[in-house]
């Protein structure tokens, strides 16, 4: 078997595009992955070209030589985007040796450790508040509309949610990444009291068995972080989820509130973990697939076994990214819950061959092979975003 062409196709969502790749076989066999981040769409499909030339012509069952010449290859620009692009041919040659092989990717890799795995739901409130006209949805005017939404994910079997804080107004507004929040990272009182007014509205909605994150994002500084942390002590949040590089800085925070403290999904590989696992600097460890690949990722969520830390995969995309996720799930056995988004783009269903099963907040592990659904090009090609 050798690899004929690789191919990236951008696609619209709600937000930033999605990104997936083909990796195309002599023998008819294609597989596919999602990876990265839409913000730099142009950009990643240009490395995948420039990588491409280490695969075109090989056989692609050998994914860990491959990956290694990737990384090896391209030392002179390590890690991000480099490492996102290699992200995206290796999860689409897993992909291919699972279907030739007629398993699952777990399977390759001594899984699985589940049949199930426990889901939240994520953007709770955000979604709709930042796209309700793309949803078809009236806006969010005030905080009953926003227990109206804890009730919608209780309802549907989810006790585990996750939101940004939302300013007050008509229509109320989220800040999620650092384009939308506080230029200087600073939490002022208006913000410190509509996060605490936010968090207060859900729990007295979802009840005192509920789950709730937080996901504060890069918004704020170490000592905005302390003080938030300590405000919603209170409200016995799941976590505060913060995207904090420095390990010294986040093992204050962590310190310094009640509140469980979730950070690292913005690290790329194992190492790059490291520090943040030494100085116990987290409760709970964030982990992308579609941004680092499975090889790396999956022994980034070992190393953080060693250090008696739970994983929580970040995983915010599409379908494929929820296939994805749940075969590196099924592959390890220190998982704390994994992210999920129920409500994204309608056109979301329209682009797999084959979608999650979830049943009161379970999301199944997939049994096909490779990932366990494929991209439809023809709609990839429908719905793509072309900047």
């Amino acid at each position: 078997m050798k690899v004929t062409a690789i191919e990236v196709f951008p696609v619209k969502s709600l937000t930033r595009p999605w990104l997936y790749c083909a990796v195309r076989t002599d023998e008819g066999i294609t597989g596919y992955s999602e990876f990265g981040v839409g913000d730099l769409a142009k950009g990643l499909a240009g490395l995948v070209e420039d990588l491409s030339r280490h695969i075109v012509g090989k056989d692609p069952r050998s994914v860990e030589q491959h990956y290694t010449n990737m990384v090896r290859s391209s030392r002179s620009s390590y890690g991000g985007a480099t490492w996102m692009a290699i992200a995206g041919i290796e999860l689409a040659l897993w992909d291919v040796k699972g279907k030739a092989m007629g398993v699952p990717v777990h399977e390759l890799v001594g899984g699985p450790t589940r049949s199930e795995q426990k889901v939240y739901w994520s953007h709770l409130i955000s979604y709709q508040s930042s796209n309700y006209e793309a949803l078809g949805r009236e806006p969010i005017r005030n905080y009953d509309d926003i227990k109206a939404l804890g009730r919608q994910a209780r309802d549907a079997g989810y006790d585990t949610m996750k939101t940004n804080i939302q300013i007050p107004g008509d229509p109320f507004r989220t800040i999620s990444h650092g384009t939308t929040g506080p230029h200087d990272q600073v939490l002022t009182r208006e913000l410190q009291n509509a996060a605490v007014r936010q968090i207060s509205a859900m729990r007295e909605e979802a009840g005192q068995d509920a789950h709730i994150c937080l996901d504060v994002n890069v918004n704020f500084k170490a000592e905005a972080q302390i003080r938030l942390g300590q405000a919603l002590e209170p409200y016995d949040l799941m976590w505060m989820e913060i995207d904090n590089l420095d390990a010294e800085s986040l093992r204050m925070v962590k310190d310094a509130t009640r509140t469980p403290i979730c950070s690292g999904e913005q690290k790329l590989g194992p190492l790059n973990y490291l520090e943040l696992l030494q100085n116990r600097s987290m409760d709970f460890m964030k982990l992308d697939v579609q941004w680092q690949g499975f090889i790396p990722a999956r022994r980034a969520a070992n190393m953080a076994e060693l250090f008696d830390i739970n994983v929580a995969p970040h995983n915010y995309n599409s379908h494929l990214s929820n296939f994805q996720t749940m075969n590196l799930c099924a592959s390890v056995n220190n998982v704390r819950i994994s992210e999920s988004d129920p409500v994204q783009a309608p056109w979301r269903e329209e682009l797999f061959t084959v979608l999650p099963e979830i049943n009161n907040g379970m999301m199944k592990i997939p049994t096909g092979p490779g990932w366990g659904t494929d991209l439809r090009e023809d709609m990839a090609k429908k719905y793509a975003w072309t900047g």
